[in-house]
């Protein structure tokens, strides 16, 4: 589904013509395309963020502007830099191999493996594993660390090249890469042949029905392709031979799912009764009604005005006011509410990979979180409120000059110190 090749938009799993728009977030740069010196005083290129909903399998989608290689070729993004979702890994590991057995005589594989950060907790318990990861300046972190790592973007072409050399998993996982491909059907049919007979699937991704219902606009980027609900993701495993049998709820990226797959007539796990629980829970919340869809971007509206009514106001007292956490979701909220450097000093954050640069859009500097004790801002906005509890523990310490931090999504909320 790329612009450019037709005027007739089509939905990427089934082809159906894409006419309900979910969200119309403006012309905005790519989410991750982080600025050097060198590039401030050059035009950056800007594409329509408008979402889209099938109506036939519910998929929201955005269309592809931007090939995945010119995205994901150098990518700023090093998942390493998050407590909460190291920990949050670990767990995940830990549960994993215990709840299937694995051992030494295992194959564990990653699709979009990142930096190594889940697969070294694998790796360390002996674990054979292997990383797919498209990204070179990121899989060159992961192999200095020892996890091996093949840099490649994962779909049919690559699970043939594993078959050949006779590597398959017995437990094939990927965290929130299941939105970032364009070629849905190409990557969910690459993961049948990869995965070993008995072999079971994990996929988490932010789930849609926690987006719409708590107004997380700011997920939306053009790194993200895709927005599923459990209904349409299970949809899409199952027209790829592979069968749902489990699924859990997680309080990561602001609510997110674990789905678990085996071969489709494998039948070694049973299905939990969460399946259907869930699938029932999606039907009553109204997500397989496209008039749930539409009212989206009504919701996204009153955040804009919320955050800008803020800042305006703090700006009229005098106040100022920085941002922590370069992240993508908050290139999202700043260029689709217009703040730049007219509202905000700077924005903060701990990896090195984003220091010295600038945000796209709204070129505001990437500093070292010091800054903000430096400098003390009256409020310190938190961009990925995804990390709430983490970021507040660390900037406790703005308490001492009055300062405050605050979020915006889904509404403008100044947080509770003493509770860190």
């Amino acid at each position: 589904m790329s612009v450019g090749e037709s005027t007739v938009l089509a939905c990427r799993f089934c082809d159906t013509p894409l006419e309900h728009v979910f969200a119309d977030l403006g012309m905005t740069p790519l989410a991750n395309s982080y600025l050097e010196k060198g590039q401030l005083l050059a035009m950056e290129p800007t594409y329509p963020l408008t979402a889209y909903v099938c109506a036939k399998c519910r998929l929201v989608q955005l269309p592809e502007f931007e090939s995945p290689e010119a995205i994901f070729g150098d990518y700023a993004y090093f998942s390493s830099y998050s407590d909460t979702w190291l920990e949050h890994c670990r767990r995940y590991c830990e549960a994993m191999t215990a709840r299937l057995g694995l051992d030494a005589s295992s194959q564990v594989i990653e699709i979009a493996s990142n930096d190594g950060y889940l697969l070294k907790n694998f790796h360390a318990a002996g674990i054979p594993v292997l990383g797919i990861e498209p990204a070179a300046n990121v899989a060159r972190a992961a192999e200095e660390a020892g996890i091996p790592t093949r840099v490649e973007f994962f779909g049919r072409d690559c699970a043939t090249r594993l078959q050949a050399e006779g590597i398959q998993a017995d437990l094939l996982l990927g965290n929130n890469v299941f939105a970032h491909v364009p070629d849905l059907n190409d990557f969910a049919g690459g993961m049948a042949p990869v995965l070993a007979p008995e072999g079971v699937l994990t996929l988490e991704f932010p789930h849609l029905l926690r987006l719409i219902e708590a107004s997380q606009f700011d997920t939306i980027y053009h790194e993200h392709f895709s927005y599923f609900s459990f209904t349409t993701a299970r949809l899409v495993l199952e027209a790829h031979g592979l069968e749902v049998f489990d699924v859990e709820e997680l309080p990561t990226h602001g609510g997110s799912l674990r789905v678990f797959a085996q071969h489709a007539g494998d039948g070694r796990h049973e299905t939990r009764p969460m399946v259907a629980e869930l699938l029932a829970l999606e039907d009553r919340r109204g997500l397989g009604r496209v008039e749930t869809y539409l009212d989206f971007d009504r919701r996204v509206r009153r955040v804009k005005r919320g955050l800008l009514g803020f800042l305006i106001e703090a700006a009229n007292d005098g106040k100022t006011v920085a941002a922590y956490g370069a992240a993508a979701k908050g290139n999202t909220l700043l260029n689709f509410c217009g703040v730049g450097t007219d509202f905000l000093e700077y924005v903060a954050d701990r990896s090195p990979h984003k220091q010295g640069r600038w945000l796209p859009g709204s070129r505001l500097p990437i500093v070292a979180p010091e800054k903000i004790f430096e400098t003390r801002p009256d409020y310190v906005l938190i961009l990925p409120w995804n990390l709430e509890s983490e970021i507040a523990r660390d900037l406790a310490g703005v308490a001492e000059w009055g300062g405050q931090l605050l979020v915006a999504v889904p509404e403008v909320r100044v947080l509770d110190l003493t509770a860190t």
